[in-house]
């Protein structure tokens, strides 16, 4: 079901940037808009971004091999640097394209033809963006979140566009389609910046959230038999998140005892993180106090 859910989406969001693209491009011929220009642009890279999502996804949904043991989840993170680089590109080549119309405004033809392609996009990318909502909160995908961020920004630069065609078409105000497609390039820079730093979290492996984390220790907490637990590590591949910690009981309790309490509380954790890789190692209890400090530590 979530292997499915990922792959309509990235389906999904390929179509809706091609017909995009088809449109503004027709508009952006006849009207002559910069405006019109950075949208277009903006779903040029959306489209290709969205393809590289389609490919990443497909290598992170790959299952785990001989050579790759942890899965391929990381896929998707480094496609989201990938987009993150193209978007950058584009922001800076529409910076410099607003600003030589700022110094020489042009006039907007046809600002109609214009007007009624960006009422289409934002519907289209609405529909898009409700739908990946949806599947991301079954998935938990980065991939398909960094995208989500893509059409979002789409939904505030299609609008900004909008504007500046319908003030540009007054007189005196043509000044005003250089400026939309600033703000558009802002938008676009700061939707790859949140790429990059998601990318980057699951590149380093970053602990999941405290408030998780939280949720993970009352697991423990709850169980009359776990005295304490400690060196609780987490991390995140793609959708597959990794859990290890160790779990203190008493010292003179049989392993087969032991290992009985270790999966119940396993069962109890997957309820929090289904499909998780749970790993949990018992100790007796004390034990910690007998350890040396080290800076890994976490409790």
């Amino acid at each position: 079901m979530r292997d499915r859910l990922m792959r309509r989406a990235t389906y999904a969001s390929v179509t809706v940037a091609v017909v995009l693209i088809a449109a503004k491009l027709a508009a952006w011929l006849v009207t002559d808009s910069v405006a019109l220009l950075a949208s277009l642009i903006d779903s040029l890279l959306d489209a290709l971004a969205s393809l590289v999502n389609l490919f990443a996804v497909r290598q992170a949904l790959t299952p785990a091999d001989k050579e790759h043991r942890f899965g391929h989840g990381k896929a998707e993170a480094l496609a989201g640097l990938g987009q993150a680089a193209l978007i950058i590109g584009s922001a800076l080549f529409l910076v410099v394209e607003s600003i030589q119309r700022l110094i020489s405004p042009q006039p907007v033809a046809y600002g109609l033809a214009g007007i009624g392609v960006m009422v289409f996009s934002i519907l289209l990318t609405g529909v898009l963006v409700l739908y990946q909502r949806h599947v991301i909160r079954n998935t938990n995908s980065l991939a398909i979140s960094a995208d989500r961020l893509h059409y979002l920004s789409d939904l505030l630069t299609n609008l900004t566009v909008l504007v500046a065609l319908a003030i540009t078409s007054l007189p005196g105000f043509l000044w005003v389609d250089a400026v939309g497609a600033l703000i558009v390039a802002a938008v676009v820079l700061k939707s790859a910046i949140d790429i990059v730093r998601g990318a980057l979290d699951h590149l380093m492996d970053r602990e999941l959230a405290d408030e998780e984390r939280e949720r993970i220790k009352d697991v423990v907490r709850r169980h009359p038999e776990a005295a304490a637990m400690h060196d609780l590590r987490t991390r995140q591949s793609g959708n597959q998140v990794f859990i290890q910690f160790h779990l203190e009981l008493d010292p003179e309790m049989p392993l087969r005892q032991a290992h009985a309490i270790a999966v119940e509380i396993e069962r109890e954790v997957l309820v929090l993180f289904p499909g998780a890789e749970v790993i949990i190692h018992q100790d007796p209890a004390g034990m910690l106090e007998d350890l040396p400090p080290f800076a890994g530590r976490t409790v």
